[in-house]
């Protein structure tokens, strides 16, 4: 009689599964980790669990290979991030220091295993005209379509993250010099300089639309909520997915793909890149440089749109 056919279950050792009930219950009792967190972990190891029973294998006994093969296969798939992959490696290293922690192994597979290489997705980018048609799309004179032109036009002229425009007080936008201060990363403080679009576009907000909303009561922030109190992370997203999705442009862009055209645009129009780093707030300008081929890529569809002998003819 032939054996029965083994489900996604049924590949989970019970003894992995005991390890793993134990390890979660530390986590929850004694770590006093957030429920997201505890169900990120089930979810990995679950997944680690499935794998070692698919080989016959045992998470005490595991080889080092062993685990690097899993993280090749994950990779290989092109199903998941490379966030992600970090991730899954990081609830294995967790999952094995407690192990050794209890006594229960001696030594560590994950010790030396670092999650394999992934390509970089390059980040997707606007064009002028996509930009344009984008903020088109707040239409009216109300006070919510002064604000969201006002947020829109910033966050392209400035390259902000979500974050920083949440956080930016009435009080750090410099006028006169045309300037803004924002805190990024570390609460880092660095200056950025705003156009004059943006800067018209606000003007216009705090004039007619933001005294509407906060209905003259003192507020620090910029932005503000319909009750007149600080924007929200999700709030902020759900203004510009509305506003994509009215330019047709859902598929493409979140908050962030403002701050990576902001970028883009600036390279490609002969900004140096210690500049844009600068005004990006980026640590190492390796992460910039991301943008330098992005930049690369435009001005190749540029070429071969726009000149004549670009595309090879046959010879008559």
């Amino acid at each position: 009689m032939a054996p029965p056919v083994a489900t996604q279950k049924s590949l989970v050792a019970p003894r992995f599964e005991d390890l793993l009930l134990e390890f979660l219950q530390y986590l929850e009792f004694e770590a006093r980790s957030a429920e997201n967190t505890l169900i990120a972990y089930r979810t990995d190891l679950m997944q680690y669990g499935a794998y070692l029973g698919s080989i016959g294998q045992d998470a005490l006994t595991v080889s080092q290979a062993q685990i690097v093969e899993y993280l090749e296969q994950l990779a290989g798939s092109g199903e998941i991030a490379g966030t992600t992959l970090h991730r899954k490696l990081s609830s294995m290293r967790s999952f094995y220091v407690h192990l050794r922690r209890e006594g229960v192994i001696d030594s560590d597979p994950t010790a030396d295993v670092k999650a394999p290489a992934q390509a970089k997705k390059l980040p997707s980018v606007l064009s002028r005209a996509e930009v344009s048609h984008l903020i088109d799309q707040v239409r009216g004179s109300d006070p919510i379509a002064t604000r969201d032109r006002a947020m829109l036009e910033l966050m392209y002229a400035s390259g902000l993250r979500v974050s920083e425009v949440i956080n930016l007080e009435v009080s750090d936008i410099d006028f006169d010099d045309g300037i803004l201060r924002t805190r990024g990363k570390g609460n880092k403080e660095r200056i950025v300089p705003v156009g004059r679009q943006a800067l018209l576009s606000i003007r216009i907000y705090l004039r007619a639309g933001r005294r509407a909303l906060t209905k003259d009561r003192p507020q620090r922030y910029l932005f503000v909520n319909f009750r007149g109190g600080q924007l929200t992370r999700q709030g902020l997203y759900k203004i510009v997915r509305k506003y994509a999705a009215a330019a047709g442009l859902s598929d493409r862009m979140s908050p962030h793909t403002l701050r990576h055209t902001f970028a883009t645009h600036l390279l490609s129009g002969g900004c140096d890149l210690r500049s844009v780093q600068e005004m990006l707030g980026h640590a190492d300008v390796s992460t910039t440089q991301t943008y330098t081929h992005l930049s690369t890529e435009r001005l190749k569809d540029v070429y071969f749109d726009a000149h004549p002998r670009a595309v090879l003819h046959e010879l008559r």
